[in-house]
């Protein structure tokens, strides 16, 4: 059954492979970057795609720079606002925008690129977005699923998952490269397993996903100079998670796309262990105590 699918971060990488990979299968996309003219380029493409499958589906987009939380929040108003009056539900969310290596490692609020794009963006834009993805909140057009099925949010981890600095998630200390990406995604990693229990009573389901090692992307290039794995492993996990049957009724857990048959295969993977500290409830709890302290004074 078709469904509406909102992707961060759809102009590159995986995000995009996903995005044009869903459309084909005849679901409605709403795709997301910060720059209009990929954006736009996109679009195109992904309507072509739908097109030459025969698939009739509705293709929109978000301009956004995630390391803004101004954008955040207009972005946030405004799928809102689109999906409201259109009386839509938001049936997954993909929050798949990230970044590695970047020319300006500070934000104007002070905080650190890999902790606002990583985990704070995706961390505010879901809350905003709950309510679309609440079937008890939503009048939901005929071509779209029933409020009986769980709504998914999927959110994308890494391999890479380090012990978060609550001072470096603050903006007070600074990291390497490698070092902020692994903290920004464990943090988010350990988000998703409280979230799975907030959104649990509103038919919600979520998972975190761990796509693979080096995908051939260009964040990969860009950050190591060699890949490991084709970009098309990630992109058809993620095309699983939000589509597939199998995965109606898993949430709270942790998808590794590595553990089949390492990280320089291409086999799908399984559900597996994060971090330690994903486990955790003590750590976690101050894990979101500390977000909310840091991100209040910022709205």
């Amino acid at each position: 059954m078709k469904k509406n699918i909102l992707i961060t971060g759809s102009t590159d990488g995986i995000g995009k492979l996903a995005a044009i990979k869903l459309a084909q299968l005849g679901h409605n996309i709403y795709l997301h970057g910060r720059d209009a003219n990929k954006l736009a380029d996109v679009i195109a493409e992904a309507k072509a795609a739908a097109t030459q499958a025969n698939q009739q589906i509705n293709i929109n987009g978000f301009v956004a720079d995630f390391a803004s939380l101004t954008d955040v929040q207009h972005m946030a108003d405004a799928v809102i606002s689109k999906f409201t009056a259109a009386g839509l539900h938001l049936d997954v969310l993909i929050n798949n925008a990230g970044v590695f290596k970047v020319a300006r490692a500070q934000t104007d609020a002070g905080l650190d690129v890999r902790f606002m794009v990583n985990y704070f963006a995706p961390y505010l834009l879901t809350q905003a977005l709950l309510p679309l993805m609440n079937a008890s909140d939503v009048k939901e057009s005929n071509d779209t699923l029933s409020g009986s099925i769980p709504a998914r949010i999927i959110n994308l981890s890494s391999a890479a998952q380090q012990a978060v600095s609550l001072a470096a998630m603050a903006g007070d200390t600074k990291l390497s490269d490698k070092d902020a990406y692994a903290q920004s995604k464990l943090a988010l990693t350990m988000w998703s397993m409280v979230l799975a229990d907030q959104v649990a009573s509103d038919n919600i389901n979520v998972i975190a996903i761990n796509p693979g090692s080096l995908l051939n992307t260009r964040m990969v290039s860009e950050a190591y100079g060699q890949y490991w794995s084709p970009a098309d492993k990630g992109a058809n996990i993620l095309v699983a998670l939000a589509a597939d049957d199998e995965f109606t009724h898993q949430t709270g857990q942790y998808f590794d796309n590595d553990i089949k048959d390492g990280e320089h295969g291409d086999e799908r993977g399984e559900f597996g262990t994060p971090h330690n500290d994903a486990l955790n409830q003590t750590a976690i709890n101050t894990l979101i105590q500390h977000t909310q302290q840091i991100l209040t004074p910022a709205l």
